[in-house]
């Protein structure tokens, strides 16, 4: 079975996942679980840190796309950082770069919620 972990952490009132490993059908439903325990708790400020993600499957970008209506819904986002290029293909391949917001590192990710809330 593949090897995948999630961390989880708040920074700034900012939720940061960061994964690690392999994210797959059989590994999916823990971030399932982990996206829909922040929702459960009005926590709509997501950042997830790919830094020491390895592998991502359709299965995987799915729960992305599972979870990203009911977020912006509640006037939150879901951004993603740290991507190693491999990682980044995938996402790229499928269009998700039109669809959500990637950045290099955490901390532009974590600042730009901010911004946003300023200039409304």
């Amino acid at each position: 079975m593949s090897d995948f972990k999630i961390a989880q952490r708040e920074t700034e009132g900012v939720n940061v996942l960061e994964l690690k490993g392999y994210l797959d059908a059989h590994t999916a439903p823990k971030l399932e679980e982990v996206l829909q325990n922040l929702l459960k708790d009005s926590r709509f400020y997501i950042v997830v840190n790919c830094k020491d993600l390895s592998y991502i499957s359709s299965a995987g970008l799915g729960v992305f796309m599972a979870f990203i209506e009911d977020v912006r819904k509640n006037k939150g986002d879901i951004k993603l950082t740290n991507m190693s290029a491999k990682v980044y293909n995938v996402f790229d391949l499928l269009g998700f770069p039109l669809l959500y917001e990637i950045f290099k590192d955490e901390r532009e990710a974590v600042v730009k919620f901010f911004e946003k809330s300023k200039s409304k």
